[in-house]
């Protein structure tokens, strides 16, 4: 009976030891459960509170700066708009006020500078835009703040100083003329943006006034920055990306061999010469220096469309560009199976592809800085209304585009474009310059070819101290419009 009684008592202990191990798993599973819904809520807190650091401290001054945003209206119920200034001292933009209070901005250099400084009416643009929480910001003594606080006056907004240089502008703008077309002008070894011009343009100080007539002008898009946001087919400025690509298929130009006829056929498509020029025996500087339509249809056609458009894609073709204002993509797009008239199109800058004046600046930029691609920037330091630097761009590579020899190589080849080829009038000057002519073909509004004449090139080529990118709508050959205009550029900043 006992030995029943405790064998009993084992069972129910073991039950008891078997209920309380699954009431302790149990309690355990919950005790899980509760612990992922925990982490969850900490890791959710923890990402919110990241978030709105970077929100308040990375993103702060672009979400301010937005047109779109409402909240610029309290910036302007206490500060007065900043200044704009050039690199040399002159003001480029700056607010009026009136014995009433009432503010106008005013821009002394009224068109020279329209899409570069931009508006501030009916939305803002360029730089305007670009800067406008520093320009809405006071940083003035806080002793001063809070004394025009108190007496409700408004504190002045900082200083953006640019690196615009107004001599340059001043003679990119003239020395375009009345052409339509774009102007860049940079310095190559810090990316400091020192000239943008854009016609057609408009004066800013009317934009309130003349925005019914400049949105609904299609004809002449004078809101549309050309520097930045223009998209022409390049023509034979494009030969440098053939060459780029004719390096990194072959390692060198060494060796390059080609006759010149007039003009190349296959399957049944003709690439003719300018002019049915017959360059004869040719290596690749001579082909080069004189622009010759024949011998790169022949170069892309030996690459093939595989190492074009790998190198165009190196090259940041299709690609985001590292700049600050609204621009447009640089496109390249042979499709999926192009035909070898394509392909020779391509070669000679014509075809699908399309540059912005920008971009070739930033191409060209690279070559003369050895192949460093620098971060392009317009605004050199932001100071207070009494001239203490609140903040300084400081100059940064952006991307090694190409290697210390390629660009040398093409350092060299734009060089004999001067000295003997297409660019000869920037020769015989105190300075040295580089640079590659363009002649691309378009149809104009009546169906008639047309061609844009393009520029793209740089000075002092040991040292170089400016890179400029011209295009001239429908004006002609590269050497006949653009080589002037950036001749002139040159000689303002040398002479």
């Amino acid at each position: 009976m006992k030995s029943k009684e405790r064998k009993n008592d084992r069972q129910q202990r073991k039950e008891e030891e078997r209920l309380r191990k699954q009431r302790l798993k149990a309690k355990k599973a919950r005790n899980r459960e509760y612990s992922i819904v925990s982490y969850f809520f900490v890791l959710l807190f923890i990402s919110l509170i990241a978030y709105m650091v970077y929100f308040n401290g990375w993103k702060r001054e672009e979400v301010i700066s937005s047109p779109y945003n409402t909240r610029q209206d309290q910036f302007e119920d206490r500060v007065t708009r900043g200044s704009i200034l050039s690199a040399d001292g002159e003001t480029l933009a700056y607010t009026q006020t009136d014995e009433e209070g009432n503010e106008t901005r005013v821009y002394p250099y009224n068109n020279v500078f329209a899409h570069v400084v931009g508006y501030d009416s009916n939305g803002k643009s360029g730089i305007e835009s670009l800067e406008n929480f520093a320009l809405m910001t006071s940083h003035n003594d806080y002793i001063d703040q809070v004394k025009n606080e108190i007496m409700e006056y408004k504190n002045p907004g900082d200083t953006v100083v640019t690196t615009l240089n107004t001599e340059l502008q001043q003679t990119a703008y003239n020395a375009l003329g009345d052409y339509k077309g774009a102007v860049v002008v940079m310095d190559p070894q810090t990316g400091a943006v020192l000239a943008s011009v854009s016609k057609p343009d408009f004066n800013p100080n009317t934009v309130a006034a003349d925005w019914e007539y400049l949105v609904s002008d299609s004809s002449n898009s004078s809101l549309l920055n050309r520097a930045t946001q223009g998209a022409y087919p390049p023509g034979s400025i494009f030969k440098i990306v053939d060459t780029i690509a004719y390096l990194r298929e072959h390692g060198t130009i060494d060796g390059f061999n080609y006759t010149c006829q007039g003009s190349i056929t296959v399957d049944g498509h003709t690439i003719p010469c300018f002019g049915g020029e017959v360059h004869g025996t040719e290596d690749f500087t001579t082909a080069f220096a004189e622009s010759c339509n024949s011998a790169f249809a022949q170069i892309g056609l030996d690459l093939g469309a595989s190492r074009l458009e790998k190198t165009a894609g190196e090259l940041l073709f299709n690609e985001k560009l590292p700049i600050p204002l609204e621009y447009s993509k640089s496109s390249f797009n042979l499709g999926d199976s192009p035909g070898n008239p394509l392909l020779m199109q391509t070669s000679i800058g014509q075809g699908n592809t399309l540059v912005s004046p920008m971009y070739m600046a930033l191409l060209t930029s690279a070559i003369a800085n050895d192949g460093k691609l620098m971060q392009p920037y317009y605004t050199d330091h932001v100071e207070t209304v009494s001239g203490d630097v609140v903040k300084t761009t400081e100059p940064s590579v952006y991307k090694q585009l190409l290697t210390q020899d390629e660009a040398s190589i093409l350092k060299s080849l734009m060089v004999e474009v001067v000295n003997r080829g297409t660019g000869t009038q920037l020769a015989g000057e105190v300075y040295s310059a580089a640079g590659k002519t363009g002649s691309a073909e378009y149809y104009g509004e009546n169906g008639e070819i047309r061609t844009h004449s393009w520029f793209v090139g740089f000075s002092n080529v040991e040292d170089p101290d400016l890179v400029v990118a011209v295009i001239a709508e429908g004006a002609g050959t590269g050497s006949t419009v653009a080589v002037p205009v950036a001749h002139e550029i040159f000689n303002a900043f040398y002479y």
